[in-house]
């Protein structure tokens, strides 16, 4: 009798156990990543980031996707498709934050959490993860190049797209210390746009040393910007003697500074950048807020402010940048 039971017993266990896996594998909660571009040296860092928050969360499933080219609509598929797989959660890096507004709210209509970088004019989102007040990074920004052209003299200023938000804020920032202080730092022309790509930063920065013979200051915003403006400069034989500042990486940034075709960049760490959002997307999925003065647990975040956004969501800003020239980036391995 209780052979003829035992297959019933090894059927129901084996039933009931992967059930409970099912329900295991479908209990797990998952955070996707979604960057402006994949391929370039920045978000291959924030991605390392990414990965080091898996290793240390093995529980939740995250990863990082992109366009293959900086573009609003490419990256509006991405996100579209995601939110039509119900993931748990959102980390955006926005290339035009307007562009996503719709599909945010469908997201958030459905109870996935959003977590955004560098879009604090976004109103559907949780909450947007600034590494500090744009304005004041690109005034010194500003600051530096003054020193450098001796407070005088004409100069431009780049950015990646004048749909980014943060970037656009970092060039304004500049533009006001200038109007502000420096009245004889003439700006020749408005906001030049580079599409977040090195090549026509390069293309934009040899237009304008045609154009303008007299310049002898950049000010750049994408971390692709100082690349092509350094090119520019080291072709046309001016290096060391047009000042160029902007948002780079070391690692891309440190052989122009070496010829002095830049002369000093700022940033923050995209990798600790990625750690952050989504140790913000976890608590949020933990049913948690972010409070002021909360640990993020990366250098730059130990110590947040939360303020309020435009729509229902919250803004969190660390203190995130670092000033580097020739003389210190061989201090950092990227």
């Amino acid at each position: 009798m209780k052979l003829k039971t035992l297959p019933m017993c090894l059927l129901a266990c084996t039933l009931s156990m992967s059930f409970a896996a099912g329900a295991n594998a479908e209990e797990k909660k998952s955070i996707v990543t979604v960057v402006k571009v994949t391929g370039i040296s920045w978000f291959t860092r924030m991605e390392e980031g990414v990965k080091a928050f898996a290793q240390a969360n093995p529980d939740i499933n995250a990863s990082q996707t992109g366009p293959g080219r900086a573009d609003a609509a490419q990256q509006l598929k991405i996100v579209q498709d995601l939110v039509a797989k119900n993931v748990s959660a959102l980390a955006i890096v926005p290339f035009d934050p307007p562009t996503l507004e719709p599909i945010l709210a469908r997201a958030k209509s459905r109870g996935i959490k959003i977590v955004t970088h560098e879009a604090d004019n976004l109103k559907n989102t949780d909450y947007d993860l600034e590494a500090f007040r744009n304005n004041e990074y690109g005034a010194d920004l500003n600051e530096r190049l003054a020193k450098c052209m001796s407070n005088k003299g004409d100069w431009a200023v780049l950015v990646g797209s004048l749909g980014s938000r943060s970037q656009v804020q970092w060039a304004q920032g500049g533009i006001d210390n200038a109007k502000a202080k420096y009245p004889e730092l003439n700006l020749v022309t408005t906001m030049q746009e580079t599409n977040n790509d090195g090549e026509k930063a390069y293309q934009v920065a040899q237009q304008l040393l045609r154009k303008y013979p007299n310049l002898t200051g950049f000010q750049g915003s994408s971390s692709l910007d100082v690349i092509g403006i350094g090119r520019a400069v080291e072709e046309a034989g001016k290096a060391g003697k047009i000042c160029v500042f902007g948002t780079g990486l070391p690692g891309e940034a440190g052989p122009y500074m070496e010829k002095d075709a830049i002369t000093g960049i700022a940033f923050w760490d995209p990798k600790d950048a990625g750690i952050a959002m989504n140790n913000v997307a976890k608590m949020l999925l933990e049913g948690k807020t972010i409070e002021n003065g909360a640990d993020l647990g990366v250098p730059g975040y130990e110590k947040v402010t939360v303020e309020k956004g435009p729509g229902k969501g919250m803004i969190i800003r660390g203190a995130g940048w670092v000033r580097v020239d020739k003389t210190n980036y061989k201090q950092y391995n990227f």
